[in-house]
């Protein structure tokens, strides 16, 4: 029997987790929770939810947040669960959490980073691979009839060899440094600190890693930091045959001055898989050959949401067993 769950006259009390989640869209992913934790949930109560939280939730000393960039887990919300000690996120990005207040209160914060740090540096790979190859283009030429009467397509871009930049070396941008290694490329990267032990270049700021490549990847988080980290400077040092590669949040760039600069020539190419303002998508996009666009889904595949799943079972497991948490973020 599982230690961190007591018993009260025979019956099995299954330690109570407090979850928040946008919709019923999310149900199915809390079926398999169900059988390890009771989860309490605002959406079932016909109470309003902060009611519910201050009513029911002051003792909740966990709380889960399904795909919750939609859902804000700030000061007011958290200043509402005075046991508080743990949020478990499904999400890679934290830009929806209160960290400072988290750290000041000593609440200690997971997401899912770990699960989903292999699919999305595949597909980051992949835009980068479909913009220089132009392999998206080519589809679209041959289905359109364009190949007997226009003759050849224009030639796409050897990978090999190529300076890649690197914006936040975490976990997803790990894995597509190693990847990337792996055509030949030259990396190096920017992150909030130098990582001692990896083999790649380290750039204090993004300036300088743009000056130095032919193309950046977007892997970092999202904070008023890096919030249109991409700027027109950075933009302008990346040069006319720079290309971008935007698996992080839209946010991460400036897209009306990445448009602007599309439109008349002064960067290669872009491959973005999410948006400033997704899920509207500036129009101007959707006539570029050279710009490979997708609808935020670099990290999400069956088996990643499996893993997500299983990491958040394991965290919660873990901290009502006082064992170690698998995928702590540690504050800076």
């Amino acid at each position: 029997m599982d230690a961190s769950s007591p018993q009260n006259d025979g019956v099995l009390l299954l330690p109570e987790v407090l979850l928040l989640r946008p919709s019923a869209l999310a149900l199915p992913f809390t079926a398999g929770l169900g059988a390890h934790f009771r989860l309490l949930d605002p959406l079932d109560s016909p109470e309003p939810a902060r009611s519910f939280l201050s009513s029911r939730c002051r003792a909740v000393r966990a709380l889960l947040c399904l795909f919750s960039p939609a859902l804000p887990v700030k000061a007011e919300t958290l200043d509402l669960l005075p046991s508080l000690e743990l949020v478990v996120v499904s999400s890679a990005g934290l830009e929806h959490v209160d960290l400072p207040y988290c750290r000041r209160r000593g609440i200690a914060v997971t997401n899912a980073s770990a699960a989903f740090c292999e699919d999305g540096a595949d597909y980051a790979v992949g835009l980068l691979i479909d913009v220089m190859r132009r392999v998206s283009h080519g589809d679209r030429f041959v289905r359109a009839g364009s190949w007997p009467v226009q003759g050849e397509l224009p030639l796409g871009f050897k990978l090999g060899g190529k300076r890649v930049g690197i914006v936040g070396l975490g976990s997803i941008g790990s894995e597509t440094a190693k990847r990337l290694a792996s055509f030949g490329c030259n990396i190096a990267y920017y992150s909030r600190k130098e990582r001692l032990h990896v083999p790649y270049t380290y750039y204090a700021n993004v300036h300088d890693l743009a000056a130095n490549s032919n193309i950046l990847v977007l892997c970092c988080a999202l904070t008023e930091d890096t919030r249109h980290i991409i700027n027109k400077d950075v933009m302008s040092a990346l040069g006319n045959e720079g290309i971008i590669i935007n698996v992080g949040r839209g946010a991460l760039v400036d897209e009306k001055e990445l448009v602007q600069r599309l439109v008349r020539g002064e960067i290669g190419g872009a491959g973005l898989d999410v948006f400033e303002h997704e899920p509207k998508v500036p129009d101007e996009l959707f006539v570029m050959d050279k710009v490979v666009l997708s609808p935020h889904r670099a990290v999400f595949t069956p088996e990643s949401l499996e893993g997500v799943q299983e990491l958040i079972i394991g965290n919660l497991k873990a901290f009502f067993s006082n064992e170690p948490l698998r995928s702590l973020v540690q504050y800076e």
